[in-house]
C-alpha cells in the first residue's frame, strides 16, 4: 500500500509537470526546507536503529548534505530579502515519518529507501525547476549548486 501510495507520488510529480509550474521564492524556500527536515528526521530514526552499515552511511550522508542545504538556502534568502521560517514537514513528511516511526526492523530499513527514492526525486524536480525557472537570482544559483548533490543521492539510492 505504502509503495502503491509513493509510486502515485512520483508519478504525479513528474519533473516536467512541477519544472512547468513556477514557484515563487517563499514558496521554494518552504519547499526545500520541509524536504530537509524530512530528509534529517527520518535518516536520524534510521541512525537509531538500522544494523546495515551502508544504509547507515547513506543516512549520515543524509544529515550531512541536507543540513548543508537547509544551511545554503537560507544564506540565499537572506540575500535575496527573503525571511525564512523555522523548517517544517509538510503533509506528505510527517505521514512519511509517522509510518518509518511504526516500522520495525528490516521493514523500517526497506520503507526507508523507498521513501528516500520518492522524496529525492521531488527535491530533484524542485531544485531543477527553481534553477530553470525560479525569479531570485541568489536562490537560482543555490538550486544549481543543490540539484546535483541530490542527483548524486538519487544514484546512491538506485543502487540500493
Amino acid at each position: 500500500m505504502i509503495r502503491s501510495i509513493t509510486l502515485a507520488a512520483i508519478v504525479a510529480l513528474t519533473p516536467a509537470a512541477v519544472s512547468a509550474q513556477a514557484v515563487s521564492p517563499t514558496t521554494f524556500v518552504t519547499k526545500a526546507g520541509a524536504g530537509d527536515l524530512y530528509e534529517k528526521t527520518s535518516s536520524q530514526l534510521v541512525l537509531a536503529t538500522s544494523k546495515n552499515a551502508k544504509l547507515r552511511q547513506f543516512a549520515q550522508m543524509m544529515v550531512r548534505d541536507h543540513t548543508k542545504s537547509t544551511a545554503d538556502v537560507k544564506a540565499a534568502a537572506a540575500k535575496a530579502g527573503i525571511t525564512v521560517p523555522a523548517p517544517k514537514l509538510d503533509a506528505m513528511g510527517a505521514r512519511d515519518v509517522a509510518a518509518l516511526r511504526a516500522a520495525k526492523g528490516t521493514a523500517r530499513d526497506s520503507l526507508y529507501v523507498t521513501q528516500q527514492k520518492a522524496a529525492h526525486q521531488r527535491a530533484l524536480t524542485l531544485h531543477q525547476g527553481y534553477a530553470a525557472n525560479g525569479t531570485s537570482a541568489p536562490l537560482k544559483m543555490v538550486a544549481g549548486q543543490i540539484a546535483p548533490v541530490v542527483q548524486t543521492h538519487l544514484t546512491e539510492l538506485q543502487a540500493m
